[in-house]
């Protein structure tokens, strides 16, 4: 067996685009749009990721071990409801604070800010959980994060 991707689905491109390429740094390297299917996949994958396993963009299909996550979106209006259900994306990061305050800066909350310098979490537009680990050792409790109360759930 061996991992492919992780799919969720998406009500809004755009800023699900926003969050995960401008916020997070994902880069999106597959688009595929299906006229009869009334649908757009598309694949992201960062950059460590994509550096690690030597993906240039011309390989079709997306080379296995490279970890990927499909959004979908599909062209028919569809409320989804239930991100807390699929538990959560996980990302390592080099530096904690920069990405939650970038994500911060993009208007995004962070529901679980980095009190310990090691961990946080914040949602996608659709809802979905996304925990960021701190790379290597927690870096020192900084403020603001270091006194911030939890917000929402995550």
């Amino acid at each position: 067996m061996e991992y492919l991707h992780t799919m969720i689905r998406v009500s809004d491109v755009d800023e699900t685009l926003r969050f995960f390429c401008d916020g997070l740094g994902m880069k999106e390297i597959r688009r595929v749009d299906s006229e009869p299917g009334r649908f757009t996949l598309i694949f992201l994958a960062s950059p460590d990721d994509l550096k690690r396993g030597g993906y240039t963009g011309d390989e079709s299909p997306i080379p296995a071990g490279l970890p990927t996550i499909e959004l979908t979106y599909n062209w028919d209006p569809e409320a989804y409801s239930g991100g807390r259900n699929f538990g959560h994306l996980a990302y390592r990061v080099q530096d904690i604070y920069a990405v939650c305050s970038r994500m911060a800066g993009l208007g995004y909350t962070v529901h679980r800010p980095p009190r310990d310098g090691r961990m946080a979490f914040l949602k996608s537009p659709d809802g979905i959980s996304i925990e960021l680990l701190q790379a290597g050792e927690a870096r020192e409790p900084q403020e603001p994060w270091a006194s911030m109360e939890n917000s929402g759930s995550w």
